[in-house]
């Protein structure tokens, strides 16, 4: 639980679940495993979720439910940006849907934050709000509140409707590769939110998800045979507006940090920041992590770089990324490139000169 956080896309975390298990490569060095096993090893919302194998700490599986920190986000009366669940996964196959439930009734009771879902078991988290009948009063939200005494205001809308999904709540996924963002992504999109976001954290391979991102193409009216406007969907001569497809809204990307850390070609970066803008999503660059691109040797002698700093190279490097169109092939190829190991806060979070910290509505320059 922290009122304030390092992490760049939010403003707090509220970790009222911690431990988790490994699911996939993006796992393998997590930061809060590697907390959890070390410095906050004695704590009791920590203690005991980790054991020691191979010279490192790794989740056991067994999951907690720190109940005294349920009611934080309700002392907190200035609007926040909350990720919930930094140290665990929400959507956990361990976690009994009754956690998830008051987890779900604080954030509807707590309309001043915005809170972030980020889950690695979207199928979990599609399941779990399939089931969940949210279309009159006394629904789960509202029985969950007032056995917690609470009122929900402001949750229903005109007529007594459910305001559903929850405005305030964003529902994220994360990815590492294309083969996990193949996997994931499908299950948020089909799960209602008002906000889905992607993770690439951190990002391991070149990843293609221009399929997920808004359709800007202009579309034929279903109802006339017309043309329809590139920005409203909205056809020129009958006014129909075409259905919108569910998509992403945000895509943040970061490279890995800490010892082990892996490093990132900059041209996967590249890739996904052009996919996100072609698309008018919004691109959030956390940081390069541990390891930095120095493209010139001024840039290296300023980094104190020398002959036995360690660097990672690529040559010629291609992924196998299908239906891009890059070329007859269907390969897509990033250029020659290396990047040298200089520690997490000489790499920065720089991309071709600029910051990206672009969030849903706040476009930057």
């Amino acid at each position: 639980m922290a009122d304030k956080t390092l992490i760049g896309w939010t403003d707090a975390t509220w970790n009222i679940i911690t431990g988790c298990s490994m699911v996939s490569a993006g796992c393998t060095n997590c930061y809060a495993m590697g907390l959890a096993g070390s410095r906050l090893r004695h704590h009791p919302s920590r203690a005991g979720l980790t054991r020691e194998t191979g010279g490192r700490s790794v989740w056991t599986g067994e999951l907690r439910f720190n109940e005294s920190w349920l009611d934080q986000p309700l002392r907190w009366r200035d609007p926040r940006r909350i990720f919930v669940c930094a140290h665990g996964d929400l959507f956990h196959e361990a976690v009994p849907d009754e956690w998830i439930d008051r987890v779900f009734a604080v954030m509807a009771l707590c309309q001043q934050h915005t809170f972030q879902v980020l889950t690695k078991r979207p199928e979990r988290m599609r399941e779990y709000l399939a089931k969940r009948d949210c279309s009159k009063p006394g629904d789960w939200i509202t029985r969950v509140a007032f056995a917690m005494n609470r009122r929900v205001r402001g949750y229903w809308g005109s007529g007594g409707s459910a305001v559903w999904p929850l405005p305030n709540v964003w529902l994220g996924t994360s990815i590492e590769d294309q083969a996990t963002a193949d996997t994931r992504i499908p299950h948020l999109l089909a799960t209602p939110a008002a906000i889905r976001f992607v993770s690439a954290e951190p990002l391991l391979g070149l990843v293609y998800i221009a399929w997920a991102l808004p359709d800007r193409r202009t579309a034929d009216c279903h109802r006339c045979g017309s043309g329809t406007n590139a920005t409203d969907r909205k056809c020129w001569c009958c006014n129909t507006i075409l259905p919108v497809e569910p998509a992403l809204d945000l895509v943040i990307v970061g490279g890995e940090s800490g010892p082990r850390a892996r490093p990132m070609h900059p041209d996967w970066v590249g890739s996904l920041r052009d996919q996100c803008v072609a698309a008018g999503v919004a691109f959030n660059f956390k940081q390069w992590g541990e390891w930095g691109p120095l493209e010139t040797s001024e840039e290296r002698r300023a980094a104190g770089i020398n002959g036995k700093t360690p660097r990672a190279q690529w040559h010629h490097a291609c992924g196998l990324i299908t239906d891009t169109g890059a070329n007859e092939d269907g390969l897509t190829f990033f250029s020659e490139g290396q990047v040298f190991r200089i520690g997490k806060r000489a790499a920065g979070r720089l991309l071709d000169g600029r910051i990206w910290d672009e969030m849903p509505g706040v476009r930057d320059g």
